[in-house]
């Protein structure tokens, strides 16, 4: 174990450097086509929890790196993990033991750097373990899913929208449970990840979809009545969508329509913390939107 560790720490050396010398260019190339040919990425994956911390924190790092690592202008990490991807699968579960959650968690995020990596994940049923991740009692390991879980759903924008519109009524049949959740730090974590999804250019389709349903309308009513003002202004930037939306269904503006006094009243109060020139450009609108809202005859 003492010789492993050795070795481990001096793949790290090579990788990163020391305080007596920078990597090589060559040696690092040399090392990352025989960590692959010779699946030592396997390897310290399955193997990581016999190791003991340190030797698990430098295995973390030398696989992190070896992510971005170029060999003749190729990064092989993505075709090994192409041809490997059922270790995707043991780094989700990796959430699932408190002790390598961490580790796991911080390799995971470098592999979804690969498209391949992360359009695997989305599609499998590794996928649906995240709404169980970001529930999770540990503050250090549920903050550290909700890292992977944004970085899966923001970093490859065309693979997320597609894989968004293909399953969209289970998707967000689970995400609304987030928005719902009884702990704080998730319901954060996830109308601002909503916001950013829906208003991400790429995800256009999915927005318009999401803001025509009136329960959607009314989890996010309910979030801006919640005492945290993060919570508030978070939920105001995917709100603000549901009341800009020229198509408005009838049973949106029927809602509105219903809540018009109090609405304008809220927001009439609703400041941010600090000055914020678009917030105020945005809340003017929703107020003047609301004000001229006229019935909707029903199709």
């Amino acid at each position: 174990m003492a010789e492993l560790g050795k070795n481990i720490r001096e793949m790290k050396v090579i990788l990163y450097g020391n305080s007596e010398s920078e990597p090589v260019p060559e040696a690092c190339s040399q090392l990352t086509q025989e960590f692959f040919r010779e699946s030592i990425m396997r390897l310290l994956i399955v193997h990581l929890p016999k190791l003991d911390l340190e030797t698990r924190k430098d295995s973390t790092q030398v696989i992190a790196n070896l992510q971005r690592q170029q060999v003749q202008s190729r990064i092989i990490a993505s075709d090994y993990l192409e041809s490997n991807k059922d270790l995707l699968d043991t780094l989700v579960a990796g959430y699932e033991n408190m002790d390598m959650a961490l580790h796991y968690g911080a390799m995971l995020r470098e592999c979804i750097r690969h498209q391949v990596a992360a359009r695997y994940v989305l599609e499998s049923e590794s996928l649906r373990k995240f709404f169980v991740y970001l529930e999770l009692p540990n503050f250090d390991v549920q903050s550290d899913a909700a890292a992977t879980f944004r970085e899966l759903l923001t970093r490859h924008k065309a693979t997320v929208a597609d894989f968004l519109t293909k399953n969209y009524d289970w998707f967000f049949e689970e995400y609304n449970k987030l928005l719902k959740s009884s702990n704080y730090i998730t319901r954060r974590q996830a109308v601002k990840l909503l916001s950013d999804m829906l208003l991400d250019r790429a995800n256009t389709g999915i927005m318009m979809r999401y803001v025509s349903s009136k329960d959607n309308l009314k989890i996010l009513m309910d979030l801006l009545r919640e005492p945290s003002k993060n919570i508030q202004v978070e939920s105001f930037h995917v709100f603000k969508i549901f009341v800009a939306n020229a198509n408005k269904p009838p049973e949106i503006v029927s809602i509105l329509l219903k809540n018009r006094n109090k609405l304008l009243r809220f927001f009439s109060d609703f400041k941010t913390d600090k000055a914020d020139e678009q917030f105020d450009i945005d809340k003017a609108q929703v107020l003047k939107e609301i004000s001229g809202l006229e019935p909707k005859e029903k199709a």
